[in-house]
């Protein structure tokens, strides 16, 4: 199984996770995400390849099996999103010289040289204090008393398009406070239309949701979910996945006062 179940807590945050297919009845689409208690803080990757369907599972194991190992094996995040670059690098290129025998070589064009994959990299310290690497992918909201963009600083291109920098911006996001949640998304749910060609407003949904001040995690899910399916009126022309991550720590670092835009850094 790629997406395997998370466990509902997970050093003081409370989870869950959902996803709607663009495929009726699949199990697996280019959606991607998970959670790993390491040495170094929490760390969550959530991710969205190009398309969906069987094609993209390999991938999906690509990535998601290179981010099992690093997030645990590399202190800091860049090496954690260098990895993962060259995971998806190396899984591309055996595709390739699998699908071109005769020539011997990989294909330099085609279907395999667009494939790409978003990719936001999270860590979540003891104190609440998060950390991102985001390439290309949709910022998260952070539900407070309503939804805002946990940042606006512009991501990196998605991982698979081009070589990734030299020096790698870790954007520095704020924190986490107790009651606070996170929402990782996919732009599945934003991308949605209704019958009237409206996109999906996901930040009032959620803002919505949190008024009604829900018991967990996946009551949230659950109520976004039922207000995108009834916009969409039918299924999604795009897989679309929710991430939610709730502070429900007892002790937290009061919080400083924060830039009012996010602070990046760079690192090799």
């Amino acid at each position: 199984m790629l997406l395997r179940p998370l466990p509902p807590r997970v050093e003081g945050l409370a989870l869950a996770a959902g996803r709607v297919s663009a495929s009726r009845g699949a199990c697996v689409g280019g959606d991607l995400y998970e959670v790993a208690a390491t040495d170094h803080g929490v760390r969550v990757v959530m991710g969205d390849v190009r398309g969906h369907g069987l094609g993209v599972i390999g991938t999906v194991a690509a990535v998601l099996g290179s981010f099992r190992e690093a997030a645990h094996d590399e202190p800091e995040l860049p090496t954690v999103m260098r990895r993962l670059e060259r995971a998806l690098g190396r899984h591309l290129r055996e595709r390739s010289y699998a699908e071109q025998p005769v020539s011997g070589r990989a294909a330099q064009d085609g279907a395999l040289a667009e494939e790409f994959v978003t990719v936001l990299l999270l860590e979540i310290g003891e104190d609440g204090e998060l950390l991102a690497i985001n390439c290309g992918h949709p910022w998260p909201y952070l539900l407070t008393r309503q939804a805002r963009p946990l940042a606006d600083a512009e991501p990196l291109p998605p991982l698979g398009l081009f070589p990734l920098p030299g020096e790698l911006p870790v954007v520095h996001c704020g924190w986490l406070l107790p009651g606070e949640s996170l929402v990782l998304h996919t732009d599945g749910m934003e991308d949605a239309r209704d019958a009237a060609g409206a996109f999906f407003p996901l930040q009032a949904a959620l803002t919505e949701a949190a008024r009604a001040r829900p018991a967990s995690p996946q009551d949230l899910i659950d109520a976004v979910y039922a207000e995108f399916l009834r916009h969409a009126g039918q299924l999604p022309s795009d897989d679309a996945a929710l991430l939610v991550l709730r502070n429900d720590r007892e002790q937290a670092r009061t919080r400083q006062q924060e830039p009012e835009r996010p602070i990046t850094r760079t690192m090799s």
